[in-house]
């Protein structure tokens, strides 16, 4: 890597920055129907991500604030994470969440641990009486039904940017190869050694932090 190059972080959130995944928990709580069904399609390659989404999410029967005070106190922080997010300030490095999770709830999670102001694109979400409406929209300002993970990859590296990928799940993948440096834990990790891809393995943030300390 060249010592003059941009360096920007993009970071998956749910089961990353997060160590369960948040909307699978709002799921199991509120969703009426079996959305694990769904699941199976997804990661069989049945339907996309937005799919998943846009009919998992229409299961529920709870609004924005029922939902959010069901999470309080439930979300734990992988490890490190905070001072993981100093570091890149301090070393001018552009950190990015981009997730497929949803908007509401990781701007409230992040509002809560102090880190409002930090970077993030997700699922935009409406409410209608009790009802959930999810879409992504790309880098580009355009709906998109898949490959939202991937597309801020791309968009990142056209404008000039050395890419460093962090993340946990199968959802990961396609980015990871994308991107120019690669940090896996979980699934990801396991997909990245079975298909040869590059990485660095880690279980929290402290340990992501002692390897970009040195850059």
């Amino acid at each position: 890597m060249d010592k003059n190059s941009k360096i920007l972080v993009q970071c998956d959130f749910d089961g990353t920055v997060t160590t369960e995944d948040v909307s699978f928990m709002l799921l199991d709580a509120f969703a009426k129907g079996d959305w694990r069904v769904l699941d199976e399609e997804y990661n069989s390659g049945k339907i996309t991500v937005g799919q998943f989404n846009e009919q998992a999410f229409a299961l529920v029967r709870a609004g924005k604030q029922e939902m959010l005070d069901y999470l309080k106190g439930k979300v734990v922080i992988r490890r490190g994470f905070k001072s993981f997010v100093q570091l890149c300030r301090k070393k001018g490095f552009r950190l990015v969440i981009v997730s497929n999770g949803l908007d509401f709830y990781i701007r409230q999670i992040l509002t809560d641990i102090g880190l409002d102001n930090l970077e993030f694109h997700a699922s935009e979400t409406r409410f209608q009486a009790n009802r959930v409406k999810v879409r992504y929209v790309g880098p580009d300002g355009k709906e998109v039904d898949a490959e939202f993970k991937d597309k801020y990859v791309r968009h990142f590296i056209k404008g000039g940017y050395y890419v460093v990928y962090i993340g946990n799940g199968t959802s990961d993948l396609s980015a990871a190869k994308g991107a120019q440096h690669v940090f896996a834990t979980e699934s990801l990790l396991k997909h990245c050694r079975r298909t040869g891809l590059t990485c660095v393995p880690f279980t929290s943030f402290h340990e992501i932090s002692e390897v970009i300390a040195d850059w």
